[in-house]
Order: structure tokens, then C-alpha cells, then sequence
């Protein structure tokens, strides 16, 4: 496997026709752009505290338009993320060389999608953690990674649901507000983007946001 900075091409197999349609994509040509353009800014690692990885992985759609994937977690009690929407990914074990390693593998283990034969990953975000001290201590970098081709899913007993949200629709500012959710029994105000039934919002959203602040 050949990594440069953990975010060069991935190997692959298969065909291109997902890959190239969201390489000509306007959109995913001046995100692209701005992921090579900048440096993630990175947070070494801490005693105490754990690191993650997440994947935002973009699919070619209708008509080859972008379409990012997004999961809701099951429910499990003590989990402080359980029932929330967010993207494949999860903590860092001991046999991962790397934080991209860690996102390919929890990416594979949740969603069944082997992003070593069919992504290429383009860019990271920067490194963020929770705001609450009530959320356990972990730092999580997200890897922005464009798909081949889209098999279906194999969802893990951790993932109750998965669905694609066009891309487009994310830039919708009607999408996005002020607005009180309810998470383990206590209600917040926070900044939600909702689409259909999905209220997408906490640290999700906080990567979603910076995701977009680049096309801006």
C-alpha cells in the first residue's frame, strides 16, 4: 500500500466511470482544489485521549452528480453517540499504521466499502474534538475520499441505517439552523442541518460545515 502524507491515491481496482464523473464534477474539481491548496491543521497526539478517524465519501449519482454518504449509529445504551447521524469511521487500534488506515478499516467494518480497492482519498480537514467535557476525550481527523463505484452495503450491527445526500442539497442555507435536539435525555441548542428525517448536528456538523467553508 502506498501513502504520501496519508492522503495520496488509494489503490484500486474496477472501473472508472464513478471516478471520473466526480473528477469532472465543478464542484469536486474546486474542492479538490482547496484540500490541496491547504494545510489541515493537525493536533499531535494527547496522553488520555484517543484518536479517530472519519470518511467522507462522495459517490457519483444521477447523472454523475456528487452524492456524500452519511450513517446513523444504533442505538446501544452508554454510548454518548448512539442513534446519531454521522460518517464511517471510529477509534484508532493498536494494528492501525495510520489514522488513514484507521478510517479504511472502520469504513470496511461498517459499510462493507473496501476504500483501499474502490476510493481515492483526496484530502483531510482539520483535526477536531468534542466541545463537552460529558463526551468521552477524542480527537478525530476526517479524510474527504471520492468512489469508484458504488456497490451495495453491508452494514454492521453498529449501523442502523445509511443513505446519500446529494450534494447540492447541502448547500441549501435553508437546510441549515439554530435549533434544540435532544441527546441522551437532555436537550441542547445547537446548529442542525436537517434533510428528510435526518437531523444531522454535534461534531457531524462541525465537519460538514468545514467541508463546506471550503467552497465558499
Amino acid at each position: 500500500m502506498r501513502w504520501r502524507n496519508e492522503v495520496s491515491e488509494v489503490e484500486r481496482s474496477g472501473g472508472v466511470d464513478g471516478l471520473t464523473a466526480l473528477l469532472a464534477n465543478p464542484a469536486i474539481q474546486k474542492l479538490r482544489a482547496a484540500l490541496e491548496s491547504r494545510r489541515a491543521v493537525t493536533v499531535a497526539a494527547e496522553e488520555g485521549v484517543r484518536r479517530a478517524a472519519v470518511a467522507l465519501i462522495f459517490r457519483a449519482g444521477e447523472r454523475g452528480s456528487p452524492e456524500l454518504l452519511f450513517i446513523k449509529r444504533a442505538e446501544y445504551p452508554g454510548d454518548p453517540w448512539s442513534g446519531q447521524i454521522a460518517f464511517p469511521g471510529g477509534r484508532e487500534e493498536a494494528s492501525d499504521t495510520s489514522l488513514a488506515e484507521t478510517a479504511i478499516r472502520e469504513t470496511r467494518e461498517e459499510t462493507g466499502i473496501d476504500l483501499v480497492r474502490d476510493g481515492q482519498i483526496i484530502g483531510t480537514l482539520d483535526d477536531l474534538r468534542p466541545r463537552t467535557v460529558r463526551l468521552p476525550a477524542v480527537l478525530v481527523r476526517p479524510y474527504v475520499v471520492l468512489l469508484d463505484h458504488a456497490a451495495p452495503l453491508a452494514l454492521s450491527a453498529e449501523i442502523a441505517l445509511a443513505f446519500w445526500i446529494p450534494f447540492g442539497s447541502l448547500a441549501h442555507t435553508e437546510s441549515w439552523r439554530e435549533d434544540t435536539v435532544l441527546a441522551r435525555g437532555i436537550q441542547i441548542n445547537a446548529r442542525v442541518f436537517r434533510h428528510q428525517d435526518h437531523v444531522i448536528w454535534g461534531m457531524t456538523e462541525r465537519i460538514l460545515a468545514q467541508l463546506m467553508a471550503l467552497l465558499e
